[in-house]
C-alpha cells in the first residue's frame, strides 16, 4: 500500500461520535478530547457552504461537520465560538520544490507551509537523500505533511540540476521507472520541455515508455510541459496529469476533445506571476522587514509578463469552464504561495469557491489523501479560520485567525518569532 494512503487507515470506522445519552436518565460521561467549534461560515470544500455551522472535533478528527442548529455538541466538550468568522479545509499543495538537503531545513519549509494553512505537500521530481523519505513518514508538530515523488525523469539537460533521471533510450526509461517503483511511490514526474530551445526534449517513443512501465506498476505519471503539441501527444499517450497548462499558445478544439476523451486527467495549471505590481504587506508574519521592503521595491509591472499569463490564463479558462478537473500546485517552496496562486488562478476567471475546491478536495484526491481536502465526518481535523469570507474576495484566505492541524492548533507566534528573531507579527 502507498505510503500516504497508509495515513487514511484509520478511517476505516468512522462517523458521528457524538456522545449517545446514558440509559435510565444517568448524567452524560464528560466528553474529553472534544472540542466544538461554533458560529462560523463553513467553506466545505466541495462547493457547499454551511452559513452557521458547528465542527465538532474528537483528537485529531472530525467527529461532525453542520448546521449549528443541527450539530449536537456533547456535553462536556470545549467550546471555542468562531461568530464571524470563515472555517475552510486546510490547503494541499501538489507541485512544490523544498529544500531537502537536510531534515532541519525541510522541516522549516512544511513548518512554513502549515503557518500559511498548508495540510500536505508534494514534492515533484527534485527530491533526493534519504531525509526527504524520513519525514515522509513521521507527523511532525506545526509542519505540513510530505510527500515525494523522489528522482523526476527528463532528457539530458547539461548545466541544469543532475537529480532527474536522465534517459535517452526506452530502456533506460523503463528501467527508471522500475527503481522509482521499489520506493513506495504513487506518482512519476517527467519534463517535457526543451527549455527555449537549448536541450532535447522526452520524445513521444520517450515518455510513451515511462507512461506504459508507469502504469504497469500501478504508478501515475504527471508532466511539466510547454507547448500544446507535446499535451496532445501526451494526452494521446495515457497521461494522468499535468503539473502545468500550455504555455506556448491558445488551446484548440483538438485538445479541448482530447480532455472530453480522458476525463480522469487532472489539470495543475501552476500560473506564472501575473507581471503587475502588487501588496506584500501581508508576507509580514514570516519574512524579516528588510528582506520584505527589498522585495515590494522590486515590483513592477512587466507587459512580457503580462503577456504569458494571459496566454496560460485563456487556457485555464477555457479548460475549467468546458469541465476539466482542476488541481493545485505552486511549483515552489515558499510558504505563503498558495495564497498568490489561488488569487491568480481567480484571475483567469474561475470563481473563488471553484478555486478553494481545486485547492482542497481536488487536490486531496489527485494525491490520494481521502482524509482532507473537504469538512467531513471521519476526516482529519486539518482545516483553516479565517477573518472574513474567501469566497467573498480570494484574497481572504491570507488574513489567517489559526491554522489546525490534526486537531492541535499551529503555533503561528512561536514560528513567525523565530523567523523574525524574536519580533512576532
Amino acid at each position: 500500500m502507498h505510503q500516504w494512503k497508509r495515513a487514511t487507515s484509520s478511517l476505516a470506522a468512522t462517523g458521528l461520535l457524538v456522545a449517545a445519552p446514558a440509559c435510565g436518565g444517568a448524567e452524560p460521561e464528560p466528553a474529553t478530547g472534544v472540542t466544538a467549534y461554533e458560529g462560523a461560515r463553513v467553506v466545505v470544500g466541495n462547493g457547499d457552504v454551511i452559513e452557521t455551522g458547528t465542527l465538532i472535533v474528537e483528537e485529531d478528527r472530525l467527529s461532525a461537520v453542520g448546521d449549528s442548529a443541527a450539530v449536537e455538541v456533547p456535553e462536556g466538550a470545549a467550546r471555542v465560538d468562531l461568530s464571524g468568522r470563515t472555517v475552510m479545509p486546510a490547503i494541499i499543495d501538489t507541485h512544490v520544490h523544498l529544500r531537502s538537503e537536510n531534515r532541519d531545513t525541510l522541516v522549516e519549509d512544511l513548518q512554513r507551509k502549515a503557518y500559511y494553512g498548508v495540510a500536505a505537500v508534494l514534492s515533484l521530481g527534485r527530491g533526493t537523500g534519504d531525509a526527504a523519505f524520513a519525514v515522509r513518514d513521521e507527523v511532525i508538530p506545526n509542519a505540513a505533511r510530505y510527500y515525494t515523488v523522489d528522482r523526476g525523469i527528463t532528457a539530458p539537460e547539461p548545466g541544469r540540476t543532475e537529480v532527474p533521471y536522465w534517459i535517452t533510450t526506452e530502456d533506460e526509461a523503463r528501467a527508471a521507472v522500475q527503481e522509482l517503483a521499489a520506493k513506495d511511490l504513487e506518482w512519476i514526474k517527467i519534463w517535457v520541455d526543451d527549455r527555449g530551445g537549448q536541450f532535447d526534449k522526452l520524445t513521444p517513443a520517450l515518455y510513451g515508455a515511462v507512461i506504459d512501465e508507469a502504469h504497469q506498476h500501478g504508478l501515475k505519471v504527471t508532466a511539466h510541459v510547454f507547448t500544446l503539441e507535446d499535451a496532445k501527444g501526451l494526452l494521446a499517450a495515457g497521461l494522468d496529469a499535468f503539473a502545468h497548462g500550455i504555455r506556448d499558445m491558445d488551446i484548440d478544439d483538438e485538445v479541448v476533445e482530447m480532455f472530453f476523451d480522458r476525463p480522469e486527467v487532472v489539470l495543475v495549471p501552476n500560473l506564472p506571476g501575473p507581471g503587475v505590481a502588487v501588496d506584500l504587506s501581508w508576507l509580514s508574519g514570516t519574512i524579516p522587514p528588510d528582506q520584505l521592503e527589498q522585495m515590494q521595491s522590486q515590483q513592477a509591472d512587466r507587459p512580457e509578463a503580462q503577456e504569458a499569463f494571459g496566454i496560460q490564463a485563456r487556457n485555464l479558462s477555457r479548460l475549467s469552464a468546458e469541465g476539466v478537473t482542476i488541481a493545485f500546485g505552486t511549483d515552489g517552496g515558499a510558504g505563503w504561495s498558495p495564497h498568490a496562486e489561488m488569487e491568480d488562478m481567480v484571475r483567469t476567471g474561475m470563481t473563488a469557491a471553484d478555486v478553494i475546491v481545486a485547492a482542497t478536495r481536488n487536490s486531496a484526491a489527485l494525491m490520494g489523501l481521502e482524509d482532507l481536502g473537504t469538512l467531513e465526518a471521519g476526516k482529519s481535523a486539518d482545516f483553516i479560520v479565517l477573518e472574513a469570507d474567501p469566497l467573498a474576495d480570494i484574497t481572504n484566505t491570507r488574513g489567517i485567525v489559526d491554522v489546525y492541524l490534526r486537531g492541535v492548533a499551529v503555533d503561528r507566534g512561536a514560528l513567525s518569532a523565530a523567523w523574525l528573531g524574536g519580533a512576532s507579527d
